[in-house]
């Protein structure tokens, strides 16, 4: 998933086309770490939704709703007195951080008017919304992080307002190509792995994307790069960044099947077999639909639960049985050792006086001395014969475990089939064609009257 600079640049030029200058109507925060504003403009209603969730930070305009508490939590409270029907002045990016600024204009309560910032931090679980005013003074937050759990940085009311800062990246914005060039010859690893440890607010998917575009295998080293190599991949970047400054966007969705596998601001081009991509009007619509697509996708998982643990529970037990006959099998390769002990003793036995402990003859399969241990209490014949059965038993449970291991490995073949199809499960009906499936064979036990 490349949540990253682009992408908030995308959306960032989005804002700005719809909802700055807008006038906010409504605040509601209807999840502990998520806002969802209503705004004003040009005679439109929007629905601005900010989510600071650990695994799903995510900020977009929606045309959906979302019910929320009937006791407003204090940060919803705080920013209704603050800036509820405030003007949304403008939204920008720093750089290209993960981050986006609303420059909010509202009354205060000597009516005045006076300006507020809302930053709201994209940035996994650092995710984080920021009410500060305008010289950097935090106000309150969505989340308060103190001085125990981040040594970087505290974010409470009355602290100083900062970014943290990206060590050894470069905002590609503000570089040129001989910038982005040194920056990236001088990484010690692949070269993929240079452009976004290097530059910030490109994500993995991203630098593989520009590598593509450059002719250039993101695993070679950085520092084996050509000059020439160097120059392209340098100027393919330089080129996506102006497509970033002119706000030259084009959102799209990378689909594996029907199933939504990654999405950007800008086009993919690296598409591999079985993937197909699809642009849409605006990033918003991009995100909207992407995470409506997972959350169906999800939603599936979380109900075939059931028949995950049942098949898994089944895998393990068949890998242990497997791996348990394997190791029968394997005890019973030195099977016609016994054979031969046998086979020579019938034919050297007569050598023997009785009360030996062993043999020794020569093994006219290999023509080499052997030693064959004996039974002292018995004679060759009789040892003989123990080393035949010995054989025989050995031998039929050869046989026997050959077959038991190929029906198991059919019955671990048929359960990751099943549990393949269980990954790639997107409507309920497969979920039943599957129970049914699992019902068949014995997985599941049919409860239905006889």
């Amino acid at each position: 998933m490349a949540f990253d600079g682009i992408v908030i640049a995308s959306l960032v030029h989005e804002f700005n086309r719809t909802i700055a200058g807008g006038k906010i109507a409504k605040i509601a925060q209807p999840e502990k770490d998520e806002l969802l504003f209503t705004i004003k403009n040009n005679r439109e209603n929007y629905r601005l939704l900010l989510s600071v969730n650990a695994s799903l930070p995510l900020a977009y305009l929606t045309d959906g709703n979302k019910n929320s508490p009937l006791t407003a939590p204090n940060f919803c409270m705080l920013l209704r007195k603050h800036i509820g029907n405030g003007r949304i002045v403008s939204v920008t990016q720093p750089g290209l951080e993960r981050v986006i600024e609303f420059e909010i204009e509202h009354l205060d309560e000597m009516g005045d008017l006076c300006r507020k910032r809302l930053m709201v931090e994209l940035m996994g679980k650092h995710s984080n919304i920021i009410f500060c005013t305008m010289d950097g003074v935090i106000i309150d937050s969505i989340k308060h992080i103190s001085a125990q759990v981040s040594s970087v940085r505290e974010v409470l009311p009355g602290r100083e307002y900062f970014i943290p800062q990206t060590t050894d990246k470069l905002n590609p914005l503000a570089v040129d190509e001989e910038e982005i060039r040194a920056a990236l010859s001088g990484f010690a690893g692949p070269v993929g792995k240079a452009v976004y440890c290097r530059l910030t607010g490109i994500s993995p998917v991203m630098a593989e994307e520009f590598c593509h575009l450059a002719s250039i295998d993101s695993s070679v080293p950085a520092a084996d790069l050509s000059e020439a190599e160097q120059i392209h991949l340098s100027h393919t970047i330089a080129l996506a960044m102006d497509s970033v400054k002119e706000g030259q966007f084009s959102p799209c969705i990378l689909f594996k099947g029907d199933e939504p596998s990654e999405f950007s601001a800008l086009p993919f081009t690296a598409l591999a077999p079985g993937f197909s991509l699809r642009e849409y009007p605006s990033m918003s619509q991009v995100l909207e639909t992407y995470y409506a697509s997972r959350s169906t996708i999800t939603r599936i998982r979380q109900k075939s639960s059931d028949l995950r643990r049942i098949v898994q529970t089944a895998l393990e037990r068949n890998y242990k049985k497997y791996d348990l006959q394997q190791k029968q099998l394997k005890d019973t390769e030195k099977r016609d050792k016994f054979r031969i002990y046998g086979e020579l003793l019938n034919t050297y036995g007569y050598e023997l006086s009785g009360g030996e402990k062993e043999l020794s003859c020569l093994n006219y399969y290999t023509n080499e001395t052997i030693r064959i241990p004996l039974d002292e209490t018995k004679t060759a014949q009789e040892n003989a014969r123990k080393y035949f059965e010995k054989y025989n038993k050995q031998k039929r449970t050869f046989e026997a475990l050959t077959e038991l291991i190929q029906e198991t490995k059919r019955e671990i073949d048929h359960l990751e089939s099943i549990s393949a199809s269980l990954d790639i499960a997107l409507k309920e009906e497969d979920l039943t064609q599957i129970k049914m499936e699992l019902t068949e064979y014995g997985f599941i036990k049919n409860t239905a009257p006889t």
